[in-house]
């Protein structure tokens, strides 16, 4: 066996074959990084329920202050590599390619997002309860933050969304993914979610990027809200559905549409198909 030469054949194809090899690590953010970045996230949001650390009142700061500190600076890094290749690749000129310009708007966007984390704690704390008083199986809301995994895939849409809003390109897609595979939920980190927001079960669960979701909505499993074409030239379009407060949607129904509308208050039953709007306080069955 000749390991120099199969060696070799792979080494060619990365010249023969571009596109999916990335050899210039300084421009393009690394997905392992960001990764850890988003662990330290959900530890500063559930602090004690997502380490092993063991937390309190006399360490409480220095732990906390540690692992701010590594998110700006790892956060910082991996935004300000997205920065720098989504502008080469859109063959802007030079003088908008430096890397210091790059580094502060990286910077001011990684400490706006520590900034946001009261704000998400309030919100995934509104989550938290809509799951324990939509789920009859749930002991306590403990159980929920530990274990459930709509829970996860929401909080981390939560900060993909911050990021997604503020402008920064790869970052938000690689959490959203990362979670999608843990957890078998795909919440694109655009679509715009409401307060008490519940994912019962979660499997299979796919919502648009366009997707608007008011408060207090609860789906199940095999859900999507999705678009009717997937089309390109489409792709600057609301192309899916808008989900107004207090709606119920159950096991694998299917709401397609930018100009659909579920109406307040609706109940949309299992294995639906729904591609007009629906008006309020409705009951929907397959």
């Amino acid at each position: 066996m000749d390991i120099d030469k199969l060696i070799n054949g792979i080494l060619n194809s990365y010249d023969t074959i571009g596109f999916i090899n990335r050899t210039d690590a300084e421009d393009f953010p690394n997905r392992q990084n960001v990764v850890s970045v988003l662990s330290d996230l959900q530890s500063l949001i559930f602090p004690g329920f997502r380490t092993a650390e063991i937390i309190d009142p006399v360490n409480i700061k220095y732990i906390t202050g540690e692992k701010v500190n590594n998110i700006i600076a790892n956060l910082t890094k991996e935004i300000q590599k997205a920065l720098i290749f989504t502008i080469k690749k859109s063959n802007r000129s030079a003088e908008n390619i430096t890397a210091s310009h790059c580094f502060k708007l990286a910077e001011k966007t990684a400490v706006a997002l520590i900034e946001e984390i009261p704000e998400l704690r309030r919100k995934i704390k509104l989550d938290v309860i809509a799951a324990f008083n939509g789920d009859p199986a749930a002991q306590s809301n403990e159980e929920v933050i530990l274990s459930y995994p709509g829970l996860e895939a929401i909080v981390v849409h939560r900060i993909a969304h911050f990021l997604f809003k503020n402008g920064i390109p790869f970052i938000p897609r690689i959490m959203s993914e990362h979670v999608h595979g843990k957890t078998g939920i795909d919440i694109h980190p655009g679509a715009s979610i409401g307060e008490s927001f519940f994912i019962d079960h979660g499997t299979g669960v796919v919502i648009g990027e366009t997707t608007i979701i008011g408060n207090n909505v609860k789906i199940y499993q095999g859900v999507t809200l999705g678009a009717l074409s997937v089309k390109k030239n489409l792709q600057n379009k609301k192309r899916h559905p808008t989900i107004e407060d207090d709606v119920t949607i159950y096991a694998n129904a299917t709401i397609l549409g930018g100009d659909t509308v579920i109406g307040k208050g609706c109940t949309i039953g299992g294995n639906t198909w729904v591609t007009k709007s629906i008006p309020a306080g409705t009951i929907t069955t397959a």
